[in-house]
């Protein structure tokens, strides 16, 4: 891979000496690479390679983080060089202003390698579709519960207002990146002009309008939620529960009606904690799951990668702030929200079905014991729609 990195910033930056280039940590997505890059201007990037030689996500992404720059008060990486035809196809990002979310939800110090002398962290992660490695931390504390030493039980407390505050930040970015909707739910597959032709390079657009549209390809909302199941398939590390992907497509077409007439609005599609950072707002990077669809899913996505664990669910009171957020910002939840969540929540199941054999690693439960588990919760979240 360094091999490949170096021919991709000889093509980026050809006048640019590279210092140093380093890894940005484990990722359960093993369609993408990212590094994080020192030039020897003392300048820093981060640079995300689709190892399987898709452009399309890189097309996806770089539309999405200058669409969402530009018309929207959200924080997001700028991009500074991409190729979706490149060998292999790749996108440039300079780093984000802030923490990680989940550094500051534990109340830890900067990770080494993750974060620089003036607090610059993060350009793009490799893409967890429906997976989270760091997803449950407070599902995690809330399943030792009383358990746990009375001193750490009172820190816990005393931490309380501060994780509260956090999740309410990330309900009102959540609310104003919904905010807008759109005529119809689809894939996005670029950026695109006044008259809607596609033009992935939109520096090829007039200055006017390079960065405010996004080529949309509009399909129904349960069909472009099955693009997004298959693409969780695609990107699964363990065939062990292969029948639960039937499973769940089968449940969104047995729910097509109420479906389909779910709000548009762009989602992010991957609202984990290493995905966001703090500083006087929240900023979000690695939008390569981008796609315009019910909001509703975002929200039910974000709520279980960011609170709960394989099968522990984190304190109400952290759902509410986060749902509490997102009114302030978008006015209420989304149209038919309590009606469609069920269906999500199936949905969810494959980050935890299709990554069995991670989410072993990552506990250090026999896996046997895990495929039990999700068995037995996925009927019973089938028999909640």
């Amino acid at each position: 891979m360094n091999e490949v990195v170096s021919a991709v910033l000889s093509d980026a930056f050809p006048d640019r000496p590279v210092a140093e280039v380093s890894g940005v940590g484990p990722s359960w997505n093993g369609a993408n690479e990212t590094f994080g890059v020192e030039f020897t201007d003392g300048g820093r990037a981060f640079c995300k390679v689709a190892t399987d030689g898709n452009g399309t996500r890189i097309a996806r992404e770089r539309a999405v983080l200058r669409y969402v720059s530009a018309e929207r008060q959200i924080r997001v990486p700028t991009v500074l060089a991409a190729d979706r035809n490149g060998s292999p196809p790749y996108l440039v990002t300079a780093p984000v202003s802030g923490r990680e979310l989940s550094v500051v939800w534990n109340g830890t110090g900067a990770r080494s390698g993750e974060t620089s002398a003036d607090g610059d962290v993060g350009g793009g992660s490799a893409g967890t579709a429906d997976c989270d490695v760091r997803g449950g931390a407070a599902g995690d504390e809330r399943a030792s519960g009383d358990a746990a030493p009375a001193d750490v039980r009172v820190a816990r407390e005393r931490e309380d207002p501060v994780r509260e505050a956090l999740l309410r930040r990330v309900g009102r970015m959540l609310g104003t990146l919904h905010a807008e909707r759109f005529d119809s739910h689809g894939e996005i597959v670029g950026a695109a002009g006044g008259g809607g032709a596609e033009s992935p390079d939109d520096s090829t657009l007039p200055p006017d309008t390079a960065g405010r549209h996004l080529a949309v390809e509009p399909g129904p909302w349960p069909d472009v939620l099955r693009s997004t199941i298959e693409r969780t398939r695609e990107i699964g590390t363990t065939d062990r529960l292969a029948g639960h992907y039937e499973a769940v497509i089968d449940c969104v077409e047995s729910n097509r009606d109420r479906l389909t007439g779910a709000p548009a609005a762009l989602l992010h599609g991957d609202v984990a904690m290493q995905n966001l950072f703090v500083a006087d707002e929240i900023a979000a990077i690695d939008w390569e799951l981008s796609h315009v669809g019910d909001p509703a899913r975002d929200l039910v996505r974000a709520e279980d990668q960011l609170l709960n664990g394989f099968d522990s669910t984190g304190p109400e009171r952290y759902a509410d702030a986060l749902y509490d957020g997102y009114r302030e910002r978008a006015g209420g939840l989304p149209e038919g929200f309590a009606e469609r969540r069920p269906i999500y929540e199936v949905v969810r199941m494959l980050g935890r079905s299709g990554f069995l054999d991670q989410w072993a690693t990552h506990l250090g439960e026999p896996m046997d014991a895990l495929a039990d588990r999700a068995e037995a919760e996925l009927r019973s979240r089938l028999a909640a729609t």
